[in-house]
Order: structure tokens, then C-alpha cells, then sequence
């Protein structure tokens, strides 16, 4: 009999707006992601208020848009709110078809005007097991990325059995693809498109991917199937691709 899969999605989506954020977009997002129907999603510069665009544009949703993304298909979601100003917020989200048993978002700012979070979700996975799924979105900056890196495994090595199964996806911000050794050293996790000495998957600009900013590790789980979702409609939602990834877990 076959293991049962998990269906993974992370996307960055631009707070809702397409590239030079020339068009709203998140009611094409919320259909192509219910198309898509992943059980679990990991999304970075999510818009949870802006009283401007909520005044201004006639259809901007009422409910924050992790909510609103969320509605009547993911039956959990859980906000991390990183960046703050006079006329709102915006972070990272986590929607998930099955329970969160707990969410915290856990502050790695290193340059204040760049505020950066780790949102951390226990999610209760349908054989039994709790997944601990962390959605990133790190700093523009090498130096910063590294902290973070840092700061990302110290707190899970603090929160998180060693031998619990651990989903890390999100935008790393890695031009230099450096993540993928500090994170397999210090967490035991790999990187779903890389195979056996192979590279993440190109992810920006998503009309036509150059590089390889928007990854998803994992522990405790193989990797069944990964797609790019670039090109057209996903290229008019947002300037970076959709990572997806179909895991089965180990020993199941």
C-alpha cells in the first residue's frame, strides 16, 4: 500500500499585489491556491491589515488575508506579525487543514528597519505524529541571513525533539545558497529539490525563475514529488514562484 502523502505549498505573495505592484491580486491567489489544495501552506508578506488599501480599493478583502485566504478550506491558520507601521502590519502565515496545537512567533530582527519573524506551528498530522512547521522569511543581508539561521536553530534545538518531524519553507532571501549545509548540520533537515548533491529549485523572478530564493526543508519525511509553480497565472499573482512538495513521512 502506498504512504499516505502530505502536499506542502510556500509562497511569498507580495502582500497581494502582482509584480511592481501594478494590480491587486489576492482574490486570483486565494483560487489558485484552493486549486492547488495543499493541506499545508507557508506564506511570507502576508498584508493582516492596511487601512489605506482597505479604504482605497473597492474589493480589498475584509478579514486579514491569512483569513480570508484560509476561509472555508483550511481549517486552522495561525499569523506572525513582523513588520509594523502607522497604517498596518504585514508577516507570515500558516494555513493548515489539520490542527495547530500551538503558534509562536519568534522575533530575529538584526537590522531594525528590516523586521524579520519565524513563525512556529505545532501541527497535528493526520496518523498522529506533531510536525513542528516553521515559516521564514529572512533578511536581504548575508550577514543577517547567518543570525537568523542561527537564531532559527538554537530555538528549535530548544523547542522541538530532536527526532520529531521538522518542515522548515519559507524565502530565504540565499543568492549564495548557504542555508542548505548550516540548516542540514545543525537540524538534520534537507532540501527537497536537491537530491543527492543537487541545488534548490529557481523560484524569482516568477515569470521566468533565475534564482534560488524560496526553499522548504524537512526531517523525518521523504519526498515524493516537488513542483515549480511559475509562468502563467502564477507570474500575475506575484513576482515569486510557488514551491510545492509531496512528502511521505518515514517508517510509515
Amino acid at each position: 500500500m502506498d504512504k499516505p502523502t502530505l502536499h506542502i505549498t510556500t509562497f511569498n505573495i507580495h502582500k497581494g499585489f502582482s509584480q511592481f505592484n501594478r494590480r491587486m491580486m489576492v482574490h486570483e491567489l486565494r483560487e489558485r491556491l484552493r486549486h492547488l489544495n495543499p493541506d499545508i501552506v507557508f506564506l511570507q508578506e502576508v498584508q493582516g491589515l492596511h487601512l489605506v488599501h482597505a479604504e482605497n480599493l473597492e474589493d480589498w478583502p475584509d478579514s486579514p488575508q491569512h483569513e480570508f485566504l484560509a476561509e472555508n478550506v483550511w481549517e486552522a491558520c495561525a499569523y506572525g506579525r513582523n513588520m509594523i507601521y502607522d497604517h498596518g502590519h504585514h508577516g507570515n502565515a500558516i494555513l493548515s487543514r489539520f490542527p495547530i496545537l500551538h503558534a509562536h512567533n519568534q522575533d530575529v530582527t538584526h537590522l531594525q528597519f528590516e523586521k524579520r519573524g519565524l513563525l512556529h506551528c505545532q501541527i497535528k498530522l493526520p496518523e498522529g505524529a506533531t510536525a513542528h512547521c516553521v515559516c521564514v522569511h529572512l533578511s536581504l543581508f548575508g550577514y543577517s541571513r547567518r543570525r537568523q539561521m542561527s537564531a532559527l536553530a538554537d530555538y528549535l534545538n530548544k523547542s522541538a525533539d530532536p527526532n520529531a518531524p521538522l518542515i522548515i519553507a519559507g524565502d530565504f532571501n540565499d543568492w549564495s545558497n548557504r542555508a542548505g549545509e548550516h540548516l542540514a548540520h545543525r537540524l538534520g533537515l534537507h532540501e527537497v529539490f536537491s537530491g543527492a548533491g543537487g541545488m534548490p529549485a529557481r523560484s524569482f523572478p516568477a515569470s521566468m525563475p533565475m534564482f534560488r530564493l524560496d526553499r522548504i526543508y524537512v526531517r523525518g519525511f521523504e519526498v515524493k514529488r516537488t513542483e515549480v509553480h511559475h509562468g502563467m497565472p502564477w507570474s500575475n499573482i506575484s513576482d515569486h514562484a510557488a514551491l510545492s512538495a509531496h512528502l511521505a513521512r518515514h517508517g510509515r
